[in-house]
Parts: structure tokens; sequence; C-alpha cells
């Protein structure tokens, strides 16, 4: 089986993706790194250039973000990154009409730590996405500007602060532009314990989100008036659910980023994942995808699991309907599921 991996392949995979923004696929893609924004192309030979401002991922997200706006109009976008883990509780960002921007990465030259990505969160969208996770059985909380969830490389030394980190505003920068002003972006973290079940149950406890139902206004003012109206009537929805991550993500032996370098280990495992999310039944598919933490290249393309199993949250929020790979860029594919 082929998966598109070239800009004429992968625009017309996401030509075929159906046009529903009454029922909205949930999204794994590759997020990529800084160097995405760079200001020329990397020449660095440890990250290959199909990562930086010019190569494949750069151009597929720009189209990425054309497509999504296009055929979904999402009301809402909920995010999920590598770059945010929490151990048992769900924290959920409440930032307001302004998110900041967590630049949680060092080293790097001044250029990217000047970067803008102007976004508003929305306090009805965080206190849904809490109030799902409760009807879930697991525990949630809002995450608020006053609250440290990351080292943040602008200032030396490094000191913690909130925002959305570069899991988020680096692609949605060349997916959405610099502004977005029209749709909010609430970002949710990921399971710790790197569990393929437990990250799965992250995104699946959200599934509602993806759908819209009835006529009902999307947001109301309070948590209690948002607790009273969803037993009384179904409400209009059409989030958008991203989980971003990488399928190779070895920061000890960079060579395993570049298809060309990798070892024949690594290549195959990237490879089965496409192959894993392709299959059409949910049981198949669902053991597949876990069996992929048990391939002889997993611990070489993944030191940590932390950039794997945001796969797991798309999957969750997306485990009924089909699949479709909508791009293969090694490293950092694109996946729909709940078609």
């Amino acid at each position: 089986m082929s998966f598109p991996k070239t800009q004429s392949e992968w625009r017309t995979a996401l030509d075929a993706l159906p046009s529903t923004p009454e029922k909205i696929p949930a999204f794994f893609f590759g997020h990529g790194s800084p160097m995405l924004i760079a200001r020329q192309q990397v020449t660095n030979s440890h990250m290959p250039s199909a990562m930086g401002p010019e190569g494949d991922l750069a151009k597929f997200l720009c189209d990425f973000g054309l497509a999504l706006r296009a055929k979904y109009k999402p009301k809402g976008i909920v995010v999920f990154s590598a770059h945010w883990e929490t151990i048992g509780v769900r924290h959920v960002t409440d930032y307001g009409d302004n998110n900041p921007l967590l630049m949680d990465y060092f080293g790097f030259e001044p250029y990217y730590y000047q970067q803008t990505f102007e976004s508003k969160g929305n306090r009805a969208l965080a206190e849904r996405v809490v109030l799902l996770y409760k009807e879930a059985g697991d525990e949630a909380k809002l995450s608020g500007v006053r609250e440290n969830r990351g080292w943040d490389g602008r200032t030396s030394p490094p000191r913690q602060g909130p925002g959305l980190d570069h899991g988020v505003f680096v692609p949605f920068k060349l997916m959405f532009g610099d502004k977005v002003d029209d749709v909010p972006i609430i970002q949710v973290s990921i399971e710790r314990s790197g569990d393929p079940e437990q990250n799965w149950a992250v995104g699946r406890a959200l599934s509602k989100l993806r759908f819209v139902s009835g006529s009902t206004t999307l947001y109301v003012r309070t948590f209690q008036e948002l607790t009273s109206l969803t037993s009384r009537t179904h409400r209009e929805e059409g989030i958008l659910i991203l989980a971003g991550g990488l399928t190779v993500h070895n920061l000890h032996d960079r060579k395993q980023f570049s298809e060309k370098s990798a070892s024949p280990n690594v290549t195959m495992f990237d490879q089965a994942i496409t192959a894993a999310a392709s299959k059409s039944h949910l049981g198949e598919r669902k053991q597949s995808l876990f069996d992929l933490m048990k391939h002889d290249g997993f611990a070489q393309a993944h030191p940590s699991a932390e950039h794997f199993v945001p796969l797991y949250v798309a999957a969750g929020a997306g485990e009924e309907g089909g699949v479709q790979v909508v791009s293969a860029i090694y490293s950092a594919p694109t996946i729909a599921f709940g078609i």
C-alpha cells in the first residue's frame, strides 16, 4: 500500500477528505520543530532539510491549514502537543482573550524568541472540555495565565511560565498565519505515563466535540449554566481536535530524523505506523497501533514516548469511523481519524 509523500499526492489526499463541518475528523499531525520557522533553509546535517522552512513538512502544513479551514469551518480548536504532559489529571488552558506563548526551547538565536502568534482562548470551551473529562470519570482542571506549565527559554536563566508551547504555535503559524482571531484555541495536556490505552482515553473523552447536533448556541456564560444545559438539550459543537507529535524523535541519535540515514529498523517502524492506522476494523486498528510500541524500531525512534503517544489521542478522539493517511512524510505523517 502506498501513501502520499509528495505535494501533489498529499494535495490529492486533502481534496479527498470529506467536507463535513457537522462531523470533523480528529487529526494526528507532525508538529515539527522550531526549525520550521528558520529564516533560511536548514543546512545542519543533523536535521534534514525536509524539516526546514522550505522542506516538505512546512509545505504540507501550509496546505493542511488551508484545507482544514475550508472543509470544516471549525468553531474552536482543541490541540494536544507532545510538549505538555501531566500525570493523571488533564490540564486545560484558560487564557482568556490572549493566549501567551511558551518558548520551551533553549540555545537558539534571538530570532526564535521574537516569534509571535496571536490567538484567543474561550472559558466556556475550556470548561466544556473539563466537564467531558469528568463525565468520563477522569480528573481535569483549568490552567490559567498565572499557572506555570513549563520552562521558557526566552529568559536567562530560564523561568517557568504559561502558554501554548512550540508544538502548537510553530506549526500553527504555518497552518493559520501569525494571527487567528476568529476561532478560539485551547490546549490540553497528554498523559505522561506514555500508556497507549490511557492516551487513547484522553482523546476518546472529547470525541463529542467533533459533532454538530442541534442549533443551540455553542457557549454559555458560566460553568453552572453549561452543566445545566448539558442535561437538557443538544449543543452545537463543531470543534477541531488536533494532536501533534512526531513518529521519530531521537535527539540523542539525530541521524534517525532523516530517512536517508536512519537505521532500517526505524524506517520500517515509521512505515508500520501508517499501515497500522489504516486498518479498517476498529479492534484490529487499535491493537496494531498499540503493538507499535513493541516494534523493533520503537526504542531507537523514541527514547521516550511523549512524541509518539499523541497518535493515540487522535485515534481515540476519532475511533468510530474511517481513517485516511493524509501525508506520509517520514517522521511527521498526518492521519485523519473518524471520517
